[in-house]
């Protein structure tokens, strides 16, 4: 996710959180009450433009003026990333691969960049102890949400809620003050996927960036990233790059793990001595 944005992009972007048509009043004041503690504005009767649905089972970003393209949660439990938990390849996945989990089984790591946490989930499962920033309070919002349901879900409630916890601020600063707060630990692996201008404006865009572009947009600034983040891991850091995408900062990796749609760009922090 972008590291920060303008106010006046803000005052472009930023969603309003609503109810549907037919919210009881406990449901409303569940609203309102998730608005302020995410400093959001609410509208109990938006018709149009991108919001944050309440409803009694999640929230989610949805685009009111587009119905056809669906809503964005973070669905810890989803078919999808059950499948992706349980048949994934494990360690042997690239993201597990880049983060350096082999004969690893509690690494810490910082994801700086969280947006859905769905890598932060496959790190978690695996064993990781991880830790999510998230600037932009939308997309906070979710997943907080995601983390709360987690909570009540009989796969996930006895593991994920010790090994995933959220914090929402700008990573530059969050990262250069880690150390400083209670309970923060130097993580062994700092992880960046900073979002990246998208070519493709089509339908095949998968529904959550083409909202995430609407109400984000590129990370301008995500070069600014690489260097606290570098200052604070032990092992490695690891940033997650569309294929074909220049380097963050300009700086050459370690290590360049090529996909077909993806690159890891990995840092090694003491590379004489092994990592």
């Amino acid at each position: 996710m972008p590291n920060k944005l303008t106010s006046s992009e803000l005052e472009k972007v930023t969603p309003v959180i609503t109810v549907p048509g037919n919210a009881n009043s406990a449901l409303v004041e569940r609203a309102k009450r998730n608005a302020m503690h995410w400093q959001l504005g609410f509208d109990e009767n938006a018709t149009q433009g991108l919001v944050l649905m309440q409803s009694e089972a999640h929230l989610a970003l949805k685009q009111l003026d587009e119905p056809k393209v669906g809503e964005v949660l973070v669905d810890f439990a989803s078919d999808a990333l059950t499948f992706r938990r349980l048949h994934g390849g494990g360690k042997k996945e690239a993201v597990a691969k880049a983060v350096g989990l082999k004969g690893q089984t509690d690494w810490r790591v910082l994801d700086a960049t969280a947006g859905l946490g769905r890598d932060a989930f496959v790190l978690a499962s695996l064993g990781c102890n991880i830790d999510m920033i998230e600037r932009s309070p939308v997309v906070a919002a979710l997943l907080a949400d995601g983390l709360e349901r987690a909570q009540h879900s009989p796969e996930l409630s006895a593991w994920l809620p010790q090994r995933m916890r959220l914090h929402h601020g700008i990573a530059v600063e969050l990262m250069a003050n880690w150390c400083t707060v209670t309970q923060n630990v130097a993580p062994d692996v700092v992880y960046l996927d900073p979002m990246f201008p998208h070519r493709k404006k089509s339908a095949a865009v998968k529904k959550e960036m083409r909202l995430f572009q609407q109400l984000l947009g590129p990370d301008e600034d995500a070069d600014a990233l690489l260097a606290p983040a570098i200052a604070l891991a032990k092992k490695r850091v690891v940033v997650k790059r569309p294929a074909g995408a220049p380097f963050l900062a300009q700086q050459k990796p370690h290590i360049e793990m090529q996909g077909k749609a993806n690159r890891f760009d990995v840092y090694l922090i003491n590379p004489k001595a092994g990592d």
